[in-house]
């Protein structure tokens, strides 16, 4: 099932379509035919930009088996929007007959605004990776809506929200986060923050183990849930909520990269690994000891990418 070897990925043009991606082993930089019109300067190399990093697999096939499990739309009532992004809106729903323990469960469906071929492609070949994922720090994927449009999928809710979020309301800002509440919540203790730390690292080493990239590991695309349950998990809105995050490059500026979480092989080369994501997750714990802050606070996106020009 898997590849040997490292995980390594170099993402091309024609990957721009979904945020979870399947692709053969290799780290061979494209060449100057392989680059589309959206290509750009980055130092002194010319790359691809691609529209929504995220999860790549580098693996040769995904599991012949695999089964994606199907939901009646009948027994998804949402309740209320939680956010939007560029492939959809994502709800907070009530499932029903989910689990044979519980006649309801509360859940998070993610809806697919396009519904063109490609799309539906890229649709189904992220559900079946989704499906293979599965570990305590990896939120839960439970299925797919397709019965009709818009397409759906439902996963785990995690009632606190993302991680960057929670940090900065249980830091020494908080009061700055509370919006007219009359008591703080109590703030996070160190040994609190190191259990936050442990249960990601717990994640990304499962993501390794199945020779995936995440590409995109950062505090806002982690989840909280009770008793300080963290997982790994991105709902493809953090590139509008964390703008600011993002360095926007590429025609009309649509491609936006997470520069401040990427090591310099993938800002030049766009060389994306296990130990790229290991750089992430020190960029991670970074952010988990400060409360939330942004790495390079002090610094504009350009003075981050290209740190050698603003050196005295």
């Amino acid at each position: 099932m898997h590849g040997s070897g490292p995980s390594s990925v170099i993402s091309n043009d024609d990957d721009s379509a979904s945020p979870l991606h399947h692709v053969s082993n290799g780290s061979n930089t494209p060449s100057s035919s392989e680059m589309g019109p959206d290509a750009v300067i980055i130092g002194m190399t010319k790359i691809p930009v691609i529209e929504n990093p995220q999860y790549f697999r580098s693996s040769h096939s995904l599991k012949s088996d695999t089964f994606v499990q199907h939901i009646k739309r009948h027994n998804i009532v949402l309740k209320r929007e939680l956010g939007e992004g560029a492939f959809g809106k994502v709800f907070l729903a009530e499932c029903y007959n989910l689990s044979p323990e519980q006649e309801k469960i509360l859940v998070a469906v993610k809806t697919l605004k396009e519904a063109s071929e490609n799309a539906r492609k890229d649709f189904h070949r992220e559900a079946e990776l989704l499906t293979n994922l599965q570990h305590e720090h990896i939120v839960t994927f439970y299925g797919v809506c397709v019965e009709s449009d818009p397409l759906i999928m439902v996963f785990e809710y995690m009632k606190h929200g993302d991680l960057n979020k929670f940090l900065r309301a249980h830091g020494p800002d908080s009061v700055l986060m509370s919006e007219g509440l009359t008591s703080r919540p109590v703030e996070l203790t160190q040994s609190q923050m190191l259990h936050i730390a442990q249960q990601i690292a717990a994640g990304m080493v499962y993501l390794a183990s199945q020779h995936f990239v995440h590409r995109d590991l950062a505090t806002r695309n982690c989840l909280v849930g009770e008793n300080l349950l963290v997982k790994i998990g991105d709902f493809g809105m953090s590139r509008d909520v964390y703008s600011t995050d993002y360095y926007r490059v590429g025609v009309g500026g649509h491609t936006m990269l997470p520069i401040r979480w990427m090591p310099p092989e993938s800002i030049m080369y766009r060389k994306f690994t296990t130990e790229s994501d290991v750089w992430s997750l020190g960029v991670v714990l970074w952010e988990i000891f400060t409360y939330g802050k942004q790495p390079w606070y002090q610094l504009s996106n350009n003075e981050v990418r290209c740190p050698q020009t603003h050196i005295p």
